[in-house]
């Protein structure tokens, strides 16, 4: 049994602990929450471990059946179509809208490109990862676009986070990868235009896509 730490509340313990187990795949999809288990393995009360789940639940992360038990959500080709059908729509937009400002100041795509090459774990590689997309939506300066993007993040981290495990499988490289699109991306932001710029991101989301057969392919 986990201690919580004494400063940390015991919801937002609880909730940390399951998203981490969920997103690393630790928990694997459509496996069994059960309030009371998970209770006695983090060393809290039912209730913290409840509103957690039900969080989880409005993060996409976690889906409840008609008797009210807890499951990690499932995967499915659907849900794919859906967050794709989303980036592509939100993504190249802020694009373009961001291009001013990150031509005067990069310097925090670039200090994210340099901790991608230092990540040691796929976990790190994928917060690192979307952190880098998520600089690009705040750098837009529209903030209900930021919002429609950060209400995708959690559902994203689970794909990316599955995506980055199905393709490490086939290649070491996952890390690598990831590096050089994203310097891709940050040499368009200085030299090319805000079309260009659109043009880039939304081929680098297209190319999200063509890993969809890999992870459905033993399933």
């Amino acid at each position: 049994m986990k201690q919580p730490p004494a400063s940390s509340s015991r919801f937002e313990y609880a909730i940390n602990e399951l998203r981490l187990r969920i997103i690393n795949g630790g928990s694997e999809p459509g496996s069994l929450l059960a309030e009371g288990a998970v209770a006695r393995e983090l060393g809290v009360s039912r209730v913290p471990v409840r509103e957690a789940l039900f969080a989880l639940e409005r993060d996409g992360l976690v889906e409840f059946s008609e008797t009210g038990r807890a499951f990690v959500k499932e995967l499915s080709p659907r849900d794919f179509e859906e967050l794709y059908v989303l980036r592509l729509a939100l993504e190249p937009v802020a694009t373009g809208l961001a291009v001013e400002s990150l031509r005067k100041d990069a310097s925090a795509l670039e200090k994210n490109i340099e901790a991608t090459k230092r990540a040691s774990s796929l976990l790190k590689v994928t917060a690192l990862d979307l952190d880098f997309h998520e600089i690009i939506l705040e750098a837009c300066g529209n903030a209900r676009l930021l919002k429609l993007w950060r209400s995708l993040r959690s559902e994203l981290e689970l794909w990316l986070g599955r995506l980055h495990r199905s393709k490490q499988i086939q290649t070491s490289g996952t890390r690598e990868e990831i590096v050089s699109a994203h310097c891709h991306l940050l040499e368009s932001f200085r030299t090319k235009t805000t079309a260009v710029c659109e043009r880039k991101m939304r081929e680098h989301i297209l190319g999200w896509r063509e890993w969809l057969p890999v992870l459905f392919e033993d399933e």
